[in-house]
């Protein structure tokens, strides 16, 4: 779910509301926010596709406060109409957008500008034995990448494939 909050701007820069859980609630996102993450990265890096399973679900709230990037939100609902489908919008601190990651989709971002720091709402605590990579590059997702040839961390260079991801899926469609 995209949210585009309401930006005040004037001559001296601008103010934005990055939360209030009523208005939240009112839009449907619901859950209770437990952790906030902060990345920083450079120009090229590509972070993701990163999911935690069912032992340690965890839905997202993104946001870029520095600099912009792309991000990217994958259904991983096996049964579900949009399963291996993908959803991306650029997040920046111009634009004050935000995405909303639910539980059952991967979550990944490419920075576009120079550097960008991204920061998330979590719904669940970071739990490693929990924690799933897909290829950021899996040709039956096919994500559109602006960046052919982005930087990676070793474990998400070694993301599995969506056939890989089938054989012990984390996720079911409702």
């Amino acid at each position: 779910m995209l949210v585009e909050p309401e930006v005040h701007r004037d001559d001296r820069g601008f103010f934005l509301e990055t939360y209030s859980r009523r208005r939240y609630r009112d839009l449907g996102i619901e859950g209770e926010f437990v952790q906030d993450n902060h990345s920083h990265s450079s120009k090229g890096v590509l972070r993701g596709i990163h999911y935690q399973d069912m032992s340690a679900p965890m839905a997202k709230l993104v946001r870029c406060a520095a600099g912009a990037a792309l991000d990217v939100a994958v259904d991983l609902r096996v049964g579900s109409r949009t399963f291996g489908k993908w959803y991306a919008v650029e997040l920046s601190a111009m634009n004050g957008r935000q995405l909303f990651v639910p539980v059952g989709f991967g979550h990944a971002l490419l920075v576009l500008s120079e550097s960008a720091d991204v920061e998330y709402k979590c719904t669940g605590y970071y739990d490693k034995t929990a924690e799933g990579v897909i290829a950021w590059d899996d040709p039956q997702i096919a994500i559109d990448w602006p960046d052919k040839h982005p930087t990676l961390s070793p474990r998400d260079a070694k993301g599995m494939s969506l056939n890989e991801y089938l054989s012990r899926p984390a996720f079911q469609a409702s």
